[in-house]
């Protein structure tokens, strides 16, 4: 049977600073500064999670991370992976404008207007990502390197030597 994990002797300072989190208005500090007390007050793992309605693991990621960070487990960590990276970053600033400004009938598309599905498959196509990306994640891409999308419309003419012509009674 393994040995029973405990908290580690708790200094006044550290003690003090648990009994502050207490009152915390994040309910996650709350949790971790009642285990933790509750482990340095001699009670084991098993007892504080019955007591404190959580599970055993619970108890001893708590006590584990205490040992290896301090107070600073207290803290809430990003959920977000550490090696998350944006698959169309700054490098593709530029292409993407470009591309923007032209028809997708070039790519051979059969409307003369972007959407934001119809960039994905394109910018795929060209194998500037690795998959197919949703018109969400394209979306938050231009958004993020300060492309406005909707200007696309607008950018766009008509190679027919006569559309300005054409053009001017139909907005008039």
């Amino acid at each position: 049977m393994k040995p029973r994990i405990f908290v580690r002797t708790l200094t006044a300072a550290e003690r003090q600073a648990l009994q502050a989190g207490l009152r915390s208005a994040e309910a996650f500090t709350v949790r971790r500064c009642q285990i933790l007390l509750a482990s340095g007050g001699g009670s084991s793992p098993a007892l504080i999670a019955r007591n404190l309605h959580c599970t055993g693991a619970t108890v001893r990621l708590v006590l584990h991370a205490f040992a290896r960070e301090g107070l600073d487990c207290l803290r809430p960590k990003s959920c977000r992976p550490h090696s998350a990276k944006p698959l169309l970053d700054q490098r593709f600033a530029e292409p993407l404008t470009e591309l923007l400004h032209q028809t997708p009938r070039l790519y051979g598309k059969p409307t003369s207007l972007w959407t934001l599905d119809l960039v994905a498959e394109v910018c795929h196509g060209k194998g500037w990502t690795p998959r197919p990306l949703t018109g969400e994640t394209i979306r938050q891409a231009l958004k993020r390197l300060d492309i406005r999308w909707r200007r696309a419309k607008h950018w766009i003419t008509s190679p027919d030597p006569a559309y300005l012509r054409k053009k001017k009674p139909a907005t008039a």
